[in-house]
């Protein structure tokens, strides 16, 4: 996956001039951040640079896996058209990229951002979309007082920067401001996962109608070690290559995500849950099925159509009853 060629020209833009020296340093602090999900309220962007550095390691890789959940979820609510979106802890504005690229509905958006040199960047980016964008600075713990409800509502990478006892009381607030669908995205880290199924176990207690990625509202079936998550291979750019000091075109980004709506979704019967095993006549899939268990499905070349849907689908897919 890439960036769309307007917010991959307008990073460009952005970066012109900065030295790569420095952008390598600040890369490697935010990177380091990332990995150790540091939770120090500096919500991983500090200054200009970091702001730039941001733009070169971590933006393609949330682009990828924010646009890959909302992929996921258009696919089970076929009518949602969004003109609204509001996007708390916007970065430089990725949830905003991502949703106008699987939604053409989108008029308007409102981000809330901490990070004033963030916001900054973002600020540039956006004006290459065909978005009205309103940038709103606040803290997440005021509770978020003033917003108006949108259409969308994103929460992209910030649970992990939030005390555990935060996360429910925003969660109320996010779905509270919730007129269609709410997304929330995690890392793909156990402890992420542990972060979104609070989002699920709040969201499914209020109410809400389940869209994405789970097909079941029951108990999780999974259990450490394993847990649920997903990835999206994203192309490298030559600075990000350099940033990194990476000789391979391409990274995974592994991510876990949830959906909930107040629209009833398309039901699904089962997501496969980890890279499909092919071999000759044969492909083995790890599902999430509807009756909320967790299963291994082997699928040979004897069963005819269903192997060749098999042959297709991918780690993170839906299968439908009818295939």
């Amino acid at each position: 996956m890439e960036l769309p060629p307007p917010l991959r020209q307008a990073v460009e833009q952005v970066l012109e001039g900065t030295s790569l020296y420095e952008l390598k340093q600040a890369a490697d602090l935010l990177s380091r951040r990332y990995r150790s999900e540091v939770r120090d309220g500096r919500l991983h962007i500090s200054d200009d640079l970091a702001a730039k550095a941001y733009l070169t390691t971590r933006l393609p890789a949330t682009y990828a896996a924010v646009r890959a959940s909302l992929g996921s979820v258009a696919e089970v609510l076929p009518e949602l058209a969004p003109k609204s979106l509001l996007d708390i802890g916007a970065g430089p504005g990725t949830a905003l990229w991502a949703v106008r690229d699987c939604f053409d509905s989108l008029e308007a958006a409102t981000l809330v951002e901490t990070s004033e040199a963030i916001r900054r960047v973002g600020k540039q980016l956006a004006e290459a979309a065909p978005v009205r964008a309103e940038w709103i600075a606040t803290d997440l713990a005021t509770g978020l007082a003033g917003l108006k409800p949108a259409d969308l509502v994103t929460l992209a990478y910030v649970l992990d920067e939030l005390s555990p006892s935060a996360i429910e009381p925003l969660i109320d607030r996010l779905w509270a401001l919730t007129r269609d669908t709410l997304v929330v995205v995690e890392p793909g880290t156990p402890a992420g996962w542990r972060r979104i199924l609070v989002v699920r176990s709040r969201l499914i207690a209020a109410g809400a109608h389940l869209a994405a990625p789970c097909p079941h509202s029951a108990a999780c079936p999974l259990s450490a070690p394993d847990w649920c998550h997903f990835s999206r291979r994203v192309a490298r750019s030559r600075l990000h290559r350099l940033t990194k000091s990476g000789d391979v075109p391409w990274e995974d980004e592994k991510y876990v995500f949830f959906a909930a709506s107040r629209t009833l979704a398309d039901a699904t019967a089962s997501r496969v849950l980890a890279p499909p095993q092919t071999a000759s006549g044969t492909v083995r899939l790890k599902l999430c099925q509807a009756d909320g268990t967790a299963t291994e499905q082997l699928i040979t070349r004897r069963e005819g159509a269903a192997f060749k849907t098999a042959r297709r689908l991918d780690w993170g897919d839906g299968v439908w009853n009818e295939q």
